[in-house]
């Protein structure tokens, strides 16, 4: 991997680590004022070599770092897992409130679904670092979403990357199936959290 990002994998690595750090610094501020953590975990990834260079060959870009870093966004990746929808839209708006967060792209796949029944909040951020005075730009995907939606999206990816799989079209049509139950699951779960804090 490092062969490909060459000295970029600290950039990678270090946007990672500066959203980590304010998502951390938010939780704890709120567990100091007895609000409620909207976090239930968080998990990071630089993408592999392998994913990268199929992803630019895909998108009809040439495969260079330069590329990698600045064409295709999700080099970087952060995923946060919520109990709640609510928590998802909460932890959105707790990143819009960093002015040195800009945001490139986003997309609400919870309330737009995906054809296939994928549901989940994309955003993309643009963040500057600071390297001994030289300041780089450095673009960050974060993917926020239910557990219940992470359980279905996790199925999903298997299907997706694995081979001569028997019936696939039965598969999808059932996870399709499976997405919707979880969606009304979901909604039915807030709304009983809602009514408890009633």
């Amino acid at each position: 991997m490092e062969s490909f990002y060459k000295e970029s994998i600290v950039l990678l690595e270090g946007a990672i680590a500066n959203i980590t750090a304010k998502l951390d610094i938010i939780r704890k501020y709120k567990i100091v004022k007895n609000d409620k953590d909207p976090i239930e975990y968080i998990t990071s990834r630089v993408k592999s070599e392998e994913s990268m260079k199929e992803k630019l060959v895909r998108k009809g870009f040439d495969v260079t770092l330069e590329n990698a870093l600045t064409k295709v966004y999700d080099a970087a990746g952060i995923r946060i897992i919520c109990a709640y929808i609510d928590d998802v839209y909460e932890v959105v708006k707790m990143l819009k409130g960093y002015h040195d967060l800009k945001v490139v792209m986003e997309k609400d796949y919870i309330k737009n679904p995906k054809p296939n029944g994928y549901r989940s909040y994309h955003i993309i951020f643009e963040l500057q670092l600071d390297l001994a005075g030289e300041i780089k730009p450095v673009y960050v995907e974060i993917q926020i979403r239910t557990i219940a939606m992470d359980f279905w999206s996790s199925l999903e990816h298997e299907m997706k990357y694995k081979k001569n799989i028997k019936n696939p079209e039965l598969i999808a049509e059932e996870l399709k199936r499976c997405a919707s139950e979880i969606a009304t699951t979901d909604l039915n779960m807030q709304t009983i959290k809602n009514m408890l804090n009633e």
